[in-house]
């Protein structure tokens, strides 16, 4: 595999290629993040329930923060790490719903993590579950991985419940798995193979 210098990073994993068209369901399009969505996104980092169960940010959070965010969500892109979209409505792509992204991923072993989180406008309408599988098509399909891991606090049922209707499987508890501020906390396990119920549809 070809040695790769980009920013000054050494990366030995390929660039990932970034879906085109855009992945879509007609409902929820996944594309690149874009300077205009800045405040956007910026509103959805600082939601009180984003807050309670993302990992927490070092320092105040501005508009130049989350710009700097796209620069390093690009240098991710091309490290072939992590894929950061963002996730709108169909039918106007300039109105973000919210985030989403495979991460940790690693092309050896064929595995990687997906994210996601949606803006208090988006929710309670299964634009997450939509998220989840469209991520879950993509990957499995277009990038070939084989494994697809979904992590979230034990008290964050709605998360667990998306991950269930996307056809993962409750696999356990990590114990101590992350930091958050000065506490460590839990993170419950869900995987997803391509074989499972809804991993090839």
């Amino acid at each position: 595999m070809r040695t790769r210098f980009c920013n000054g990073y050494r990366s030995t994993m390929p660039e990932i290629s970034i879906p085109r068209p855009p992945l879509t369901d007609g409902v929820v399009t996944l594309r690149l993040w874009r300077a205009a969505d800045v405040p956007q996104r910026l509103a959805g980092y600082t939601d009180p329930q984003f807050e309670r169960f993302s990992l927490p940010s070092a320092g105040e959070l501005t508009e130049a923060r989350v710009r700097a965010q796209l620069e390093h969500d690009e240098r991710e892109r091309l490290l072939g790490t992590k894929v950061g979209l963002a996730i709108v409505d169909a039918a106007d792509d300039d109105r973000v719903w919210g985030g989403c992204s495979l991460y940790d991923i690693d092309l050896e072993h064929r595995r990687a993590g997906v994210g996601y989180w949606l803006a208090a406008h988006a929710r309670g309408r299964g634009a997450a579950t939509r998220t989840v599988g469209l991520l879950a098509q993509w990957a499995f399909a277009g990038l070939g991985l084989a494994r697809l891991e979904l992590t979230c606090s034990p008290e964050n049922i709605a998360s667990q419940r998306v991950a269930e209707r996307a056809g993962f499987v409750r696999e356990g508890i990590l114990r101590s798995h992350i930091r958050f501020g000065d506490e460590r906390r839990d993170s419950v396990l869900f995987s997803l193979l391509p074989e499972d119920s809804r991993g090839t549809e």
